[in-house]
């Protein structure tokens, strides 16, 4: 019986599952300490990006951009930079569930963890650095 029970209620389970989403914010600039010279900014930055496992994508003077790609999805980020803070922004992404509904932005549940952990090693990094 609680085999019957389980088995009605996966595909609930799934369904669930599938349509997680999150509003998709842009996290607020950080403040890079004073003092710091861009080369210095844009090192932090590189760190960051590849020790969460982040491929550079594109690289100019002030701006990085990076993919995150796992098994069936990717997501790519620009990360504009000068000596005196870092943003971040989403660019575009597959099979993260990305959508506009009504002027809002929605992606995977996930999406602002992976963000979230870049701006924390960022500014652990910023931290070592003075």
């Amino acid at each position: 019986m609680k085999r019957i029970h389980l088995l009605l209620l996966l595909p609930l389970l799934l369904l669930t599952v599938a349509f997680r989403q999150v509003p998709l914010v842009d996290p607020p600039p950080i403040q890079a300490p004073p003092g710091m010279h861009e080369a210095q900014v844009e090192n932090v930055v590189m760190e960051a990006l590849t020790g969460r496992g982040w491929a550079i994508a594109r690289h100019m003077p002030g701006e990085i951009d990076a993919t995150y790609a796992r098994r069936d999805f990717s997501v790519t980020i620009a990360v504009h930079y000068d000596r005196h803070q870092v943003q971040i922004n989403y660019l575009n992404s597959s099979n993260l569930k990305y959508e506009v509904k009504n002027g809002q932005r929605w992606i995977h549940t996930n999406y602002p963890s992976w963000i979230q952990n870049l701006v924390t090693d960022i500014n652990n990094r910023f931290a070592m650095s003075h």
